[in-house]
C-alpha cells in the first residue's frame, strides 16, 4: 500500500516518518520524498487515523486527495530538482515534468495552480530563490557560480528574479540573511 504525505522535504524528514509509522505498528518497505509503501496491502480505518494523528503531530499530512497527492509529487519533484541536484536540468521544467509523472503539462499546470494557488513557474521560482539565499548564507560560491548552479542565463537574471522576489539584491541579503524553511514556500 502507498502512502502520499505532505511536507517531506529532505531525508531527516524520512527518518521520522519512517519511526512514527514503525510506532504504530505499520512497516515501511520504501520511503521516497512525500511517499511511502508498506508492507501491508490495506490498513482498516482505525490503523489510517492513527497514521493521519502520528503524522500530524510531527508536521506532516497524509494526502488522500487524488490533485492533493499529484499537487505534492509536483512539489517534491521540484524540491529535489532544485535543493538536492547537482546537474542542471537538461530540458523545460513542463517536459521534465510530465516526463516524471507521465501526464500532459497543461493538466499538471492546471491541477497545480487550482489546489496550490500558485503556478507551478512561480513555485520552481520560489524554491530556486530560497536555494540561492541558502548558497548565499553559505558564503561558499559567487553569484555567478549560483547562478550557473541553478541554470540562470545570467548572474543580472538571477539578481532581478531575486530581486522581484525578495524585495532585496543579493549583496543586501547577505547582510539581512532571511530564510523560509522549503515546506513553507
Amino acid at each position: 500500500m502507498k502512502l502520499h504525505i505532505k511536507n517531506m522535504v529532505c531525508d531527516r524528514c524520512k527518518m521520522v516518518v519512517k519511526a512514527e509509522l514503525e510506532s504504530i505498528g505499520l512497516n515501511p518497505v520504501d520511503i521516497e520524498l512525500g511517499e511511502v509503501t508498506l508492507l501491508d496491502k490495506t490498513i482498516g480505518d482505525e490503523q489510517l487515523e492513527k497514521v493521519r494523528s502520528a503524522l500530524a503531530g510531527v508536521g506532516f499530512e497524509l494526502l488522500e486527495d487524488r490533485a492533493k497527492v499529484i499537487t505534492e509529487k509536483i512539489k517534491t519533484l521540484i524540491i529535489d530538482l532544485v535543493h538536492h541536484t547537482v546537474e542542471p536540468l537538461k530540458v523545460n521544467l513542463s517536459s521534465y515534468l510530465s516526463d516524471k509523472l507521465g501526464t500532459d503539462y497543461s493538466q499538471l499546470s492546471s491541477l497545480f495552480s487550482n489546489t496550490a494557488k500558485i503556478t507551478i513557474e512561480h513555485y520552481y521560482i520560489r524554491q530556486k530563490i530560497e536555494r540561492v539565499k541558502e548558497l548565499l548564507a553559505y558564503n561558499e560560491l559567487t553569484l555567478s557560480e549560483i547562478a550557473f548552479q541553478l541554470n540562470y542565463s545570467s548572474v543580472a537574471h538571477l539578481s532581478a528574479q531575486f530581486k522581484k522576489e525578495t524585495g532585496l539584491t543579493p549583496s543586501q541579503f547577505k547582510s539581512s540573511s532571511e530564510r523560509n524553511t522549503i515546506d513553507k514556500i
